[in-house]
């Protein structure tokens, strides 16, 4: 392992452990792991925000899924880099208001069983494995919602679990091909997907229950200060992490990083460096905070989870740079269609709608706030289709919005007129 990847290894680690000390400082130890236990077993769909049920299990929930992916990575033999790093962001983010270890265990290990299947290694599916947490609510929903005896309820729970992560390899092939990769949250869109069947077959059986919306808005200031912190921390290891290093050398790289379309695969890190990615993860942190605090939207466990999928996507395809357009698109259709922009759906929608970034890097940025503007509408509707079963449903939502762009896009490329003369 190289001392850069040792230094992210040690990054990551401190992040996890201050959640857990801090989640456990809040309330106390024993009320503290009290309240994780009991959010095991709680509702985990669309929208419900774990800070309501206290902000200190909430934490030390979201540091033991973002461990559990960090486990996954050091053991599956893949590097610590832009695209896992943005995994293990995305699920601590997710930690705060859907994904508990309970859920996220049996999908991971189905994935697993699909490598064996196929005779490859957890290396080679380690992002499917992380990203497809998303259907973590399926595990609980089965498990604790159904009203079934727990004799039948928890196995029939893990093993829908394991199915579901045993098929999501297949389909992310076949969703990566119908956006292009101009969809960052690939996984989530074929998440949603397979929700959409899982939903219906609930339905089928009069299991499935309408959606509800636990939003929590008491500022906390432990939430407050969480996403400041960490970006000011992100910032200062970008200094040092790159040794020797000039401030003029981070920022020369963060310039590189912002002339990327951000399309799917970029790891950043590979394509400039270790530095300049933390530079650009951190000012990302950074830029939410202040969108959140302008539009006066709480910092609770969805918003701060939206933030920090965008900061772990800081290393994976999104720059200041790229994400912009695709935000002021979603501040215009919020506006147009009459809505506040600090409700649960508007606000999510501004941070994840950052999905569509390589839209606006690619083809500019009337393209990313077209693809902006249309996500908004889009988003409030696709949960409703998979009954809040995939957690990435701006991912799902933003994969149809890129499927019908591109094919916009390469139908003009390909039947445009051509010149009737030429000078």
């Amino acid at each position: 392992m190289e001392r850069t990847e040792k230094n992210l290894y040690t990054i990551m680690l401190l992040l996890i452990l201050s959640l857990a000390v801090v989640g456990l400082a809040l309330d106390g130890p024993l009320p503290g792991l009290q309240g994780f236990i009991h959010l095991q077993s709680q509702g985990s769909r669309l929208i419900n925000d774990f800070t309501y049920y206290g902000v200190g299990p909430a934490l030390f929930n979201a540091a033991l899924v973002g461990l559990i992916g960090l486990v996954v990575v050091f053991f599956a033999s893949v590097s610590l880099s832009g695209p896992t790093l943005a995994a293990i962001f995305t699920m601590i983010g997710f930690g705060f208001f859907g994904n508990t270890p309970l859920n996220c265990l049996p999908i991971i290990f189905g994935v697993w069983l699909a490598a064996k299947i196929a005779r490859k290694s957890l290396g080679s599916y380690s992002l499917i494995a992380l990203f497809g947490t998303a259907l973590g609510p399926l595990v609980t929903f089965i498990m604790f919602e159904m009203h079934l005896p727990f004799a039948l309820s928890i196995p029939l729970g893990i093993c829908s679990g394991l199915a579901a992560g045993f098929i999501l390899p297949s389909v992310a092939g076949s969703m990566l091909q119908l956006h292009q990769g101009y969809n960052l949250y690939n996984t989530g869109f074929s998440c949603g997907f397979l929700g959409l069947f899982a939903s219906s077959l609930l339905i089928a059986t009069n299991r499935m229950e309408p959606i509800t919306i636990v939003w929590n808005t008491t500022q906390n200031t432990a939430l407050i200060l969480f996403i400041p912190l960490l970006s000011v921390f992100l910032l200062l290891s970008a200094r040092i992490i790159d040794r020797p290093s000039t401030m003029r050398s981070l920022l020369k790289e963060l310039s590189k990083l912002q002339k990327l379309s951000g399309r799917l695969p970029t790891d950043f890190i590979d394509a400039s460096s270790t530095g300049g990615t933390l530079l650009n993860m951190g000012l990302l942190g950074l830029a939410c905070s202040l969108y959140v605090w302008m539009v006066k939207a709480p910092f609770n466990g969805p918003v701060i989870g939206g933030i920090l999928t965008v900061m772990g996507f800081g290393g994976f395809g999104k720059t200041l740079r790229n994400t912009w357009p695709v935000v002021a698109g979603v501040v215009l259709a919020t506006l147009v269609f009459g809505k506040n922009l600090s409700d649960p759906g508007p606000i999510l929608a501004a941070l994840f709608c950052t999905t569509l970034a390589p839209i606006a890097g690619q083809f500019g940025i009337v393209a990313g706030v077209v693809a902006g503007f249309i996500h908004l509408f889009m988003v409030e509707t696709t949960a409703q289709w998979h009954g809040g079963l995939d957690l990435y449903n701006n991912g799902f939502a933003g994969g149809l919005t890129a499927t019908l762009l591109m094919a916009i896009l390469q139908w003009y490329k390909v039947n445009r007129p051509k010149e009737d003369f030429e000078l």
